[in-house]
């Protein structure tokens, strides 16, 4: 393996990027339960819900917090690191970043505070109104940024003039062919992750025996919610499926480590790809499946990277591997979901120390397979930047030297490993204190005694009521 700037450029990039996306994968999510929380709580009048809003809105602060220090950083390193490749792109590419600015970051500015901050200062519709322009400011930003993303993926309603590109659609450019569903993949993708956490902390706390009526409402509301999205996920990312064999074909073919092009191809299951002899070393086989999954026809044709120059196929193993482990996390999840509707039906949901356990366990698993998926779609997409028309080794700035990416690398590998276990130790204290606890210990700050939701969550408590 050659460690030149470009290899270590990408690998500079896919450190920073991979640990930020881990942010928006929980505060998009958190975003939109706050504000749901925010709204039971003004139209049902139940404190339960404003204690467990409360909780969140502390776990929300911090993981915002850190997604904007990370999130600056990207666009800092398309100059240092990507000149030419920003050169080509900007016509295209910065408005879209500035409408992301423009939209989605004015708006969590301007009402941000009012949810951290407001909560005694403002009337609880204000501050419900407040929660939703933050959650609408999260999928703003979710937005903009896979509209740029997907243009790389799959370009349109652009022209090329001395190596530039400049666009003459803008309407094409935005919603370009794999934008709705990258951007429904992803979105719902950070939905389940955050109801995953959210379950799992729940679980957390029934299974302490600490703020009970919250980690029932926590459980009980979460699971409703997974029992939808996770079916929707799957129906979702089959269709995205579909439009990535249709526009991005090496991309596919690297995915299922397909190398001849046939009908009827088998689901691989498992493989040794060899990139370098072309072929599987060892692989299991579902027989016809693969053209039904893949083109929903038992005798489609799905093309084989033999199709493809070479030097325009991407890697096979990372896509390959990185795909089966997303799927993999999907179906876990779905039958997560399963078996927590059955306990539901069987009124044994909240008894059952195996479910609350599993729940727990499973907590993280939204974020395996959100990067999982992440590396499927940005090394299937090698060895362009703009795919098709763009190449990575034609992107990196020209003067820059092995040395300079080390010495920034090496920086960015010391503060993200700072920056995050700070970040999760701090989100772990205020999960083992417990919404009620906090609440109590908030009241105590502000005026020297619990305050009504406080007093009603310990009623809640002593009459064991189920949310």
């Amino acid at each position: 393996m050659d460690f030149d700037p470009v290899f270590l450029s990408r690998l500079q990039f896919a450190w920073v990027i991979g640990w930020h996306i881990l942010l928006p994968a929980i505060t998009v999510g958190l975003a939109a339960f706050i504000a749901m929380l925010e709204g039971l709580n003004l139209f049902t009048g139940r404190d339960v819900y404003l204690r467990i809003s409360t909780f969140w809105i502390k776990i929300f602060s911090i993981a915002f917090g850190m997604g904007v220090v990370t999130g600056v950083v990207m666009p800092f390193q398309f100059g240092t690191n990507w000149s030419r490749f920003s050169d080509a792109t900007a016509n295209v590419l910065s408005p879209l970043f500035a409408y992301e600015g423009l939209t989605a970051f004015f708006l969590e500015a301007a009402f941000l505070g009012v949810l951290l901050f407001g909560r005694q200062l403002v009337p609880r519709w204000a501050h419900f109104i407040a929660a939703l322009m933050v959650a609408l400011g999260t999928l703003l930003s979710s937005f903009w940024i896979l509209s740029a993303n997907s243009w790389m993926q799959t370009p349109a309603g652009y022209e090329i003039i001395d190596g530039r590109f400049f666009p003459t659609d803008w309407f094409k450019v935005v919603f370009n062919p794999s934008f709705p569903y990258r951007l429904a993949h992803t979105v719902v993708a950070f939905f389940v992750t955050t109801g995953f956490v959210v379950m799992g902390v729940g679980a957390y706390l029934m299974r302490r025996e600490r703020s009970l009526a919250e980690g029932r409402t926590m459980l009980s509301m979460t699971l409703w919610l997974l029992t939808v999205l996770v079916p929707l996920q799957i129906f979702i990312g089959d269709q995205h499926g579909l439009n990535t064999l249709e526009h991005q074909p090496a991309k596919l073919a690297a995915i299922e480590a397909r190398w001849e092009t046939a009908q009827r191809v088998p689901l691989t299951l498992f493989a040794i790809p060899d990139d370098n002899g072309e072929r599987n070393l060892f692989a299991i086989d579902l027989p016809w499946l693969g053209s039904l999954i893949l083109t929903h026809e038992l005798d489609g044709e799905v093309k084989g990277l033999k199709d493809f120059p070479a030097d325009q196929r991407p890697p096979v193993a990372i896509p390959f591997f990185a795909f089966r482990l997303m799927v993999g996390c999907g179906i876990l999840m779905l039958g997560i979901v399963l078996f927590g509707g059955w306990l539901r039906w069987r009124g044994r949901l909240e008894t059952s120390r195996t479910f609350l356990a599993i729940a727990q366990i499973a907590a993280p698993i939204g974020f395996v397979a959100v990067i999982a998926g992440w590396m499927t779609t940005e090394v299937g997409r090698q060895p362009w930047t703009v795919y098709g028309l763009l190449r990575t080794m034609e992107s990196v700035s020209p003067s820059l030297t092995r040395s300079d990416v080390v010495v920034s690398l090496l920086g960015y590998i010391a503060v993200y490993l700072i920056i995050y276990p700070a970040g999760v130790f701090l989100m772990l204290h205020i999960v083992r204190k417990g919404p009620a606890v906090a609440a109590e210990a908030d009241a105590q700050i502000e005026g020297g005694r619990p305050e009504a939701p406080v007093l009603a969550g310990a009623v809640e408590l002593q009459k064991g009521e189920v949310r």
